[in-house]
């Protein structure tokens, strides 16, 4: 099975600000080594949950440590209101058949 390197972040973010918010948290390009991005809401729109693949661990972390991302922290910060994020490893789950 393929080992994914995975970032994910879970944010609580102000009432009514989530379209504010995805403009902001949008990058300006795509970050070197990232292979795809998802995000998740909730129905009340007051979370949402980045994942994103990455190549490496190093591809992610240079990411981390970068200016643009500096710069995008700095533009999503006034919406949120509480953030948590981790690395991850994993593989898909192979669902049998029925």
């Amino acid at each position: 099975m393929d080992e994914h390197f995975v970032w994910m972040t879970t944010r609580r973010i102000e009432p009514g600000a989530l379209a504010d918010f995805e403009r902001a948290w949008r990058p300006a390009s795509a970050p070197p080594g990232m292979l795809s991005a998802y995000a998740f809401w909730s129905e009340d729109e007051m979370e949402i949950v980045g994942v994103s693949f990455w190549d490496s661990r190093d591809s992610c972390q240079a990411w981390r440590a970068s200016d643009g991302e500096a710069t995008r922290r700095e533009a999503m910060a006034p919406y949120i209101i509480e953030e948590r994020e981790s690395f991850y490893l994993g593989r898909e789950l192979r669902i049998p058949t029925r």
